[in-house]
């Protein structure tokens, strides 16, 4: 039996009992009371440390593994639980860090998105505190609050961070700072958590369901629920098979350029998507950050002529490319080099198709699309209705080709 004892938050000092093997961190081997005669094995690289628990756990021999907190949430148990089946384990969890850090911090934490930096790519975790206005970010090396800060005070947005570090120890400390003082600091290497928090938000109603909201109930909304000038907003039946080949999500980024109204920016924040809009009018970045504001939703507007401005901007998850301009090839050219996913382009004219196919194919994208043509109902006299044709719209798309892991049919 692998026993995996949570520790480090608060509680008492760890109950090892009977064990050969003991596992863990150097700090937390130094505060456990290890038998006379077990093996101390400090944590490093897993696999070599795996296969020791595995020699030692074939002979029958116990094993103990300690891990901070709750080891079964963003922890150890997950990487035990793969190589050695889940009913080999007896996990008995400590208060987990992030609960801790809110409880000191006198916040509820059912609400929050909960990230993980540790042994990760910073950038989920910053497009997470760009786009929800509760969240926990598991830091690690090289992606610690200063990291996460400098990334933050770059976007422009209003945020507070809590730093905690040394969480139920004598060194224990919880301090709050805006982005900017925290990118300033020499954190050392005892941060765990930091919270990010965007000032202003009332205490949110009781949830049902834990961590971030969901899909919202509606998407494709009306053109007349944001604020736009003389229909320069993409319509509802584009923006829907837009969004649907965009596929927006939390801890992703997405670029739209060209934004006008800012309406498909706005609908990829609502599905918890960062979003930095683009638009050389300052008038429309206006209008963009008003609507991002009535629909309750954080996105970055950045005046600026592209492809030339998005030489500032951090590397996209997804791209929409809208309006269609004489220079409309080398702004998606720009963008689906970058993109990291998908690229979708809407364009009014026929004579840009080709052109904007093949800006997708050189940066290595399998374009698709399809020309949209859409008759709305509309009421006559008489009580009778008769079909409203709207302008004709190519959506263009491509994704960027997953590579095939090892081991997968081909």
């Amino acid at each position: 039996m692998i026993t995996v004892i949570g520790t480090g938050t608060g509680g008492p000092p760890p109950v090892v009992g009977a064990a050969d093997l003991v596992v863990g961190a150097a700090r937390h081997l130094d505060a456990a009371d290890v038998p006379p005669g077990a093996r101390r094995l400090v944590l490093g690289p897993l696999a070599p440390a795996l296969d020791m628990i595995g020699s030692y756990a074939a002979e029958g021999r116990p094993v103990v593994v300690l891990a901070s907190g709750d080891p079964g949430f963003f922890g150890i148990v997950r990487a035990l639980g793969t190589r050695f089946g889940a009913a080999a384990l007896d996990v008995r969890p400590s208060a987990p860090s992030v609960a801790v850090a809110f409880a000191r911090a006198g916040l509820s934490w059912d609400d929050a998105v909960v990230v993980s930096a540790h042994g990760r790519d910073l950038r989920a975790a910053v497009n997470v505190c760009r786009a929800h206005q509760k969240a926990a970010v598991l830091t690690g090396p090289g992606a610690g609050p200063a990291e996460l800060g400098a990334a933050l005070a770059r976007t422009g947005l209003e945020r507070r961070l809590v730093v905690a570090a040394g969480l139920g120890t004598g060194g224990e400390a919880v301090v709050a700072v805006s982005p900017r003082e925290a990118a300033g600091r020499d954190w050392g290497d005892t941060a765990s958590v930091v919270l990010c928090l965007r000032p202003g938000v009332p205490a949110s109603a009781a949830v049902t369901v834990a961590g971030p909201a969901g899909a919202p109930a509606g998407w494709a909304l009306p053109e007349e629920d944001f604020a736009h000038r003389d229909s320069m907003v993409t319509k509802f039946e584009v923006r829907a098979l837009a969004l649907a080949r965009l596929g927006p999500r939390t801890g992703e980024l997405v670029w739209d350029i060209g934004a006008g109204s800012g309406s498909v920016a706005v609908e990829c924040a609502r599905f918890g998507a960062a979003v930095v809009a683009v638009d050389k009018s300052a008038e429309a970045v206006a209008r963009v950050r008003a609507n991002a504001a009535a629909h309750g939703v954080d996105v970055e507007a950045v005046v600026g002529r592209a492809p030339g401005v998005l030489g500032r901007l951090p590397d996209p998850d997804a791209v929409f490319v809208g309006g269609g301009g004489s220079d409309v090839a080398a702004v998606v050219a720009a963008g689906a080099r970058r993109a990291r996913r998908a690229v979708v382009v809407t364009l009014a004219a026929v004579d840009r198709v080709a052109e904007v196919r093949a800006a997708l194919g050189a940066a290595g994208l399998a374009a698709d699309g399809v020309l949209l043509q859409s008759s709305r109902l509309a009421p006559l006299p008489g009580g009778v209705t008769r079909l409203a044709a709207a302008n004709p719209v190519f959506v263009l798309w491509a994704e960027r080709p997953t590579p095939r892991t090892e081991g997968a049919p081909a």
